[in-house]
């Protein structure tokens, strides 16, 4: 049994005349607020309120940007603007805080210790895999 595959499912069946039925729903919405516009209105501001009327319509009807509808580009931008972002190279680095040691004047002579060598044992042990600071 043989069964016909569909083929350019891609194109849009054209319904009313030339225009696919989504064109013709811009064009008819754009043309019909025109009117009420030029009817309604003097005819200096319905003249200047139909001028970006008319061009949202045909753009909305025609018009594509890397074979993307002006539909998907408008949705695009619209969720690109009221969106959040996450910058990734903003990220601030923080401080660690300094730690101090306090030694009693009693402690490294007790122990047999010198200043410089009591440094060097901190530094050790906050700092690994680096060297200590060099001697003076």
């Amino acid at each position: 049994m043989d069964y016909q595959v569909p083929q350019f499912i891609e194109v849009e069946d054209k319904i009313i005349g030339p225009f696919t039925l989504k064109q013709f729903i811009y064009l008819a919405g754009g043309g019909g607020l025109i009117a009420i516009f030029l009817l309604y209105l003097p005819l200096f501001f319905g003249i200047l309120l139909s001028i970006p009327v008319g061009a949202l319509a045909g753009a909305l009807a025609f018009y594509k940007v890397n074979n993307k509808s002006f539909v998907e580009m408008l949705e695009a931008g619209f969720k690109y603007y009221t969106g959040g972002r996450l910058f990734l190279w903003k990220k601030e680095e923080k401080a660690a805080p300094k730690q101090t040691v306090v030694v009693a004047p009693e402690a490294p002579q007790k122990l047999g210790l010198s200043r410089r060598r009591l440094e060097d044992l901190a530094w050790s042990l906050d700092i690994k895999d680096q060297q200590p600071p060099s001697q003076p």
